[in-house]
């Protein structure tokens, strides 16, 4: 048994070049008589978190390394790092050491027992704690545990958590059906699970980011929604259609705010204010469905802001040409009735966004 390896940690990061020597010698002393390894999953951070995880590697085998181009999510990096590993168990922790890496043995011993699927590391019941958290966090918290609770059925208290320990069987049969969307792969692989998963919560206090990028930026909170959504209806309507549609509802609204304004507010003929709110509208769209559509191969830097514009136009351009001149023919054709012609117009274009778009102005990087 002493030669065997028992246990894999998998830690997805960006920008925590800080830390991995930390995190490293922390999981030396926690781990201690234990044969594990440490596989970062990095993506592609700018500030050579790889690279300072490949010295240590050099040095230390324990660690391994995966570095992602190209590529970009909490989740998936978990999936990419769990499934790279022969360890029959698997524990995920943040790279920020706000996770409390002494509990990994005792979660290990949980699992042990045959009678536990996964163990997970829980603010939320009696000893844990959210450490310096204001008001404001925690009442957010408290809401997507919430609504995470009705997803699941269950009498979990801490949904959300991004610390746990799992049997690598069951993750390598989940993981064809696993959404990969969003930073609660937790939520992710509990609802994937056809079964329910037998599950043991252990307190913890969540620590404060001392080094490094916080994971959690403004479209979070969006990408929780979006994976909500994809286990309770993804199924009928895929969650990415089903995001690009409500981005083009918006896209209506910044059409029309346009148009009215330029020619109820300043009297532009109808036809050159259809045109200009078409490409607002447009221009609104891409950068909307750029941030979360299609999160996970976003374009990046002026270069690929400014191509991926010019094809999204390019490949709408058909589907633009239809609106403008659906509006203006309906425009002439029913004496002035602007606003209906314009939204007539703009669903007559919007057929053709989503799939050409998906394959060539997202697709191609």
């Amino acid at each position: 048994m002493g030669d065997l390896l028992q246990l894999a940690v998998v830690i997805p990061t960006f920008n925590e070049k800080a830390n991995v020597a930390t995190l490293i010698a922390k999981l030396d002393q926690a781990l201690v008589g234990l044969n594990w390894e440490a596989i970062f999953v990095d993506d592609d951070s700018p500030d050579g978190t790889a690279d300072a995880a490949r010295e240590i590697a050099r040095l230390d085998k324990r660690v391994r390394v995966i570095q992602r181009i190209g590529r970009r999510g909490l989740s998936s990096a978990c999936i990419e790092g769990m499934c790279a590993t022969a360890a029959p168990i698997v524990a995920v922790i943040d790279g920020d050491l706000q996770h409390d890496e002494t509990l990994l043995p005792a979660m290990l011993d949980l699992l042990k027992d045959g009678e536990t699927d996964v163990v997970i590391g829980s603010r939320f019941v009696s000893g844990g704690g959210t450490g310096e958290w204001d008001s404001d966090r925690v009442a957010k918290s408290a809401l997507a545990t919430k609504l995470s609770r009705r997803v699941l059925k269950c009498d979990l208290n801490d949904p959300m958590s991004g610390f746990f320990m799992i049997r690598t069987d069951i993750v390598r049969h989940l993981s064809p059906s696993l959404s990969a969307i969003g930073f609660k792969i937790l939520l992710d692989l509990l609802t994937a699970s056809p079964t329910p998963l037998r599950f043991v919560e252990v307190p913890y206090t969540f620590r404060c980011r001392t080094e490094g990028e916080s994971k959690l930026d403004h479209v979070v909170a969006m990408e929780y929604l979006i994976a909500i959504y994809d286990r309770m209806f993804g199924r009928v309507v895929p969650v990415r259609f089903a995001m690009f549609s409500a981005i083009g509802v918006l896209g209506v609204g910044i059409h029309m705010a346009v148009l009215t304004a330029l020619f109820v507010g300043f009297g532009t003929h109808f036809l050159v204010g259809e045109i200009v709110a078409t490409l607002a509208a447009l221009t609104f769209n891409f950068f909307l469905n750029n941030a979360l559509t299609y999160r996970d191969r976003r374009l990046k830097g002026w270069r690929q802001l400014v191509d991926g514009w010019v094809s999204f136009a390019v490949i709408c351009s058909v589907g633009a040409v239809a609106n403008v001149g659906i509006a203006a023919f309906l425009y002439e054709m029913r004496d002035g009735a602007w606003a209906a012609s314009a939204l007539i117009g703009v669903l007559v274009g919007a057929v053709w966004n989503y799939a050409l778009s998906s394959k060539f102005t997202w697709g191609r990087y």
